[in-house]
């Protein structure tokens, strides 16, 4: 995310530094990879300059994360979990030692460099193109939390890529991953290390487990991916996912 944001010429340090417990696939849980997530939190920060706030920057920036998870594909032999990607399970202390041991932080260091060109080169197009037609609203339920939780109309664009698993992709709960993020601004204070047992990003996960019957990916949560934004969009209006919102929103 720092580095998009830095070829935008739009640095966001506060915003940048609350995505480190997305690391590892959310907390190390070994979900979606990190740069996935700082990448459409960078795609919506662009959304937000090109188009303000609303449903239209919202719609946009989640079109723009479905590229981005697109061509993230072509670097991991299209995975996108941290899991598949490192064949580690980082939760357990073992899988860390491997890891490192391994040269891990390495090469995903290099795949970042990588990717990071790329998503930028993926952003700018996706809003150099003609815009889509936007439901209306709610569009996101990542942007709808993140409104729902009082943070501003850009924080909420931001977030708005999250929807439906980041881009509509099925995977780990795109408002879990931006309740986390959002907390992390407000609590600037990481735990250090890789575990987040006793946290208070541990609390938020077991607040998200309870309201999602123990399922962590959108796909098994609402029983189906999204073919597009507007389809997501109709989930939400009929009330989908409001257990989830309003567990969060009530944190």
């Amino acid at each position: 995310m720092s580095v998009v944001d830095a070829q935008f010429d739009h640095p966001l340090k506060v915003e940048e530094k609350a995505t480190m417990p997305l690391a590892g696939g959310i907390a190390n849980m070994g979900y979606q990879c990190g740069m996935l997530w700082g990448a459409a939190l960078a795609a919506g920060a662009q959304s937000y300059r090109v188009y303000g706030a609303g449903p239209q920057a919202e719609a946009e920036a989640v079109v723009a994360t479905q590229r981005l998870v697109k061509s993230f594909h072509g670097h991991t032999k299209n995975e996108i979990n941290c899991l598949e990607i490192t064949d580690l399970d980082m939760q357990k202390g073992s899988g860390v030692l491997k890891f490192i041991l391994k040269g891990g932080p390495i090469g995903c260091f290099r795949m970042a460099a990588r990717y990071a060109q790329e998503a930028y080169s993926e952003i700018y197009s996706a809003f150099s193109e003609e815009n889509i037609e936007a439901p209306s609203p709610p569009v996101s339920c990542a942007a709808m939390l993140a409104q729902r939780m009082g943070v501003s109309d850009m924080h909420a664009v931001m977030a708005a890529g999250f929807a439906g698993g980041i881009g509509l992709s099925g995977g780990a709960c795109g408002a879990l991953g931006a309740a986390i993020w959002i907390n992390g601004m407000s609590d600037p204070a990481e735990p250090d290390g890789f575990s987040y047992s006793g946290t208070w990003i541990n609390q938020t996960i077991e607040k998200f487990l309870e309201s999602s019957d123990y399922e962590f990916e959108c796909s098994e949560i609402v029983g189906r991916k999204f073919e597009n934004v507007h389809e997501h969009a109709d989930h939400l209006r009929e009330g989908g996912c409001s257990e989830i919102i309003e567990a969060f929103a009530a944190l």
